[in-house]
């Protein structure tokens, strides 16, 4: 049996199955929806009930509260509707373009630009055509099915001879798939991953963009950079990349080098967590108040926002509220671990 979904204002229409999810869906469908992390964690797929009725799986509060879903929001990607359902949530140009793949992937190369940062170089097979748009992520599948997801850390127009993607990773000690790549993952070892997801990606626009990144937040950031500068996109952009101290700026060459040679980016890093005594020169904060100080009104920009959820939250309160961003104009993606996901 499937049931009828009604998108509005765009009046695409779709169809879902008894026990399927909105999201899961309309992914399968190629209907464009807003995403992030596919489990109820994130709040990205944060959409309205307009008709009909759906029950939801298992879900964070602070994904969708208790009072928001009394007033008529669901979370698409934990929401299985029991009737037909008309739904008002974004459209998202471009999302379902490229059809989500299964596929093994070779490892090509590992590096360590951090201690606890692991950059991958994964070959793509030569017989399937792996398409994605800078920002969005892949999964991986582990051997007892569980996944855990990573952003593509190059643009498409950067896949290299033969084809690859880069992926940067964070050492979470305890971490199922974490702990492997630090201590027994090898060059020409094989992984299985399945994608592209997520509706992290460049819209389509003549507004300067303000880059804000924490962590390895930086990766699908750097993707959207390449993509920029490949397609010759004359809007100015700013990164605002924050972490913690000095070492963690894991690609800050990179991010200098890049900044020299394209003027039209300026980098500002900021640091949380600069000793008294720290030979750093530069901002110290939180990396979205550095953003703040600097604009005061961010009307007329977009910005595309990738870290932790905490980060992500404040600057979409924060940059909406007190700064005059359009709230559509605010294009995020949480990087949600499994720890966030218990919290």
């Amino acid at each position: 049996m499937t049931l009828r979904i009604t998108l509005q204002p765009s009046g695409l229409v779709f169809q879902v199955q008894r026990d399927e999810t909105l999201l899961a869906a309309a992914i399968r469908q190629g209907v464009g929806l807003p995403y992030g992390c596919k489990d109820g964690a994130c709040g990205s797929c944060k959409s309205r009930l307009l008709d009909g009725r759906v029950l939801h799986g298992a879900h964070q509060l602070k994904a969708l509260t208790a009072t928001e879903e009394e007033a008529g929001l669901v979370l698409t990607c934990c929401a299985t509707p029991q009737t037909d359902c008309t739904l008002e949530a974004r459209s998202v140009p471009g999302a379902g373009e490229y059809p989500v793949l299964k596929m093994p992937t070779r490892v090509l190369a590992i590096h360590r630009p951090a201690p606890d940062v692991a950059v991958l170089r994964l070959q793509l097979p030569a017989n399937q055509r792996f398409q994605y748009h800078a920002g969005q992520y892949i999964e991986f599948i582990l051997r007892d099915g569980a996944r855990r997801s990573y952003s593509m850390a190059n643009a498409p127009s950067r896949l290299d001879n033969p084809p690859s993607i880069e992926l940067h990773i964070r050492h979470l000690p305890g971490g199922l798939f974490t702990d492997q790549v630090f201590s027994t993952l090898k060059e020409k070892d094989i992984l299985r991953m399945e994608g592209p997801f997520g509706s992290f990606f460049l819209r389509e626009s003549a507004k300067p963009i303000i880059l804000l990144a924490s962590g390895t937040g930086l990766a699908p950031v750097k993707a959207l950079i390449e993509q920029l500068r490949d397609t010759g996109d004359t809007r100015p952009a700013w990164l605002y990349w924050g972490c913690r101290t000095r070492r963690d700026l894991y690609l800050h060459d990179w991010a200098l080098q890049t900044a020299a040679d394209w003027p039209q980016l300026r980098y500002i890093p900021v640091l949380s967590d600069a000793p008294a005594g720290d030979a750093w020169r530069g901002r110290i904060g939180l990396v979205h108040q550095a953003v703040m100080a600097d604009w005061p009104d961010l009307s007329g920009h977009q910005v595309y926002a990738c870290g932790t959820p905490a980060m992500v939250d404040a600057a979409q309160t924060d940059l909406i509220a007190h700064r005059n961003l359009a709230a559509d104009d605010f294009i995020a993606d949480a990087f949600t671990s499994e720890a966030d996901k218990l919290r």
